[in-house]
């Protein structure tokens, strides 16, 4: 067997069933994969891949490498978080996964002071909105909205993020919203939709879709119709209003959260009760309470 870079190698095309994919994710060309992978197979003296039209497929033999190979990974990300957490210097990278409606909201002006405070830590903001996989060290922290945190990651729950409906401040006239007004959904899936019957204005029919916050925004804000927004991104919107009566939706907690490997590594420990302070400074209107509709 060659060394863990074989088994990197070998991981990365499993995961992705395709030389493209899995060289984008080691960061190197898909020739180098190919020939990493020619070399594995003929080491191990059998073939690890059928080559399909849709992909690459494990064959036998690369199935029952594959159970081996996750629990070296698994070693290894473990022997990782475990060095990382004896890290006492302020310095190196922090990767933060944290949606971008947060970065671009309250929290722009903290994170620039956290940069100019500590020169040395290089902060990689993750812009999503999914769970970052903090066991696959993704990233170090996670900022994220959620009622359902991993139970295996530690962290604190900082305060209750409210939503409200939104519509252009011009199609609300003495507490009326204008006829004719559709909603603009994130997605048309029963789940999401189920969201629009618990407003006060369930009989609005579904418009436009948009899975983007900031595109939802801007549309509300252009009068395509109205939305369901984060109070932090619609109480500060110019040309928007809550729909009367205002009343607070969809109220999910914020979460500080990373890995308990890292949660006593000085740059983690540092940051974490950094943007937590910066996040509880700004509580009034996460909890939508700036607002009176």
């Amino acid at each position: 067997m060659h060394d863990w870079d074989d088994i990197r190698y070998f991981l990365a095309v499993t995961k992705a069933s395709s030389l493209r994919t899995a060289a984008l994710a080691l960061g190197v060309s898909r020739s180098t994969v190919l020939r990493r992978i020619t070399a594995l197979e003929e080491a191990v003296g059998v073939r690890l891949f059928d080559r399909q039209p849709t992909g690459y497929l494990t064959t036998r033999a690369g199935e029952n490498l594959l159970e081996t190979a996750l629990q070296i990974e698994s070693l290894a990300l473990d022997a990782g978080r475990r060095l990382a957490g004896q890290d006492d210097n302020l310095s190196g990278t922090i990767r933060v996964a944290v949606s971008a409606a947060l970065v671009a909201g309250p929290l722009a002006d903290s994170l620039a002071q956290f940069v100019k405070n500590h020169p040395d830590i290089r902060l990689e903001l993750l812009t999503s909105y999914g769970m970052a996989n903090l066991f696959r060290r993704e990233a170090d922290v996670a900022i994220r909205i959620s009622n359902d945190p991993p139970d295996a990651l530690v962290g604190r729950r900082l305060l209750t993020v409210a939503r409200s409906c939104y519509a252009a401040s011009r199609t609300i006239t003495a507490g009326q919203l204008a006829d004719n007004q559709k909603w603009i959904g994130w997605s048309s899936s029963s789940e999401a939709t189920h969201w629009y019957d618990e407003t006060d204005y369930p009989a609005i029919e579904m418009g436009t879709i948009i899975d983007d916050p900031f595109a939802t925004l801007g549309a509300v804000q252009a009068g395509v119709g109205v939305a369901i927004l984060p109070c932090f991104m619609g109480d500060l919107a110019p040309g928007i209003s809550r729909i009367p009566p205002g009343k607070l939706l969809l109220k999910q907690d914020m979460w500080v959260l990373t890995h308990r490997d890292l949660r006593k590594t000085a740059r983690i420990r540092v940051f974490t009760d950094f943007i937590s302070s910066a996040i509880l400074k700004h509580k009034d209107l996460y909890e939508g309470k700036l607002a009176s509709g």
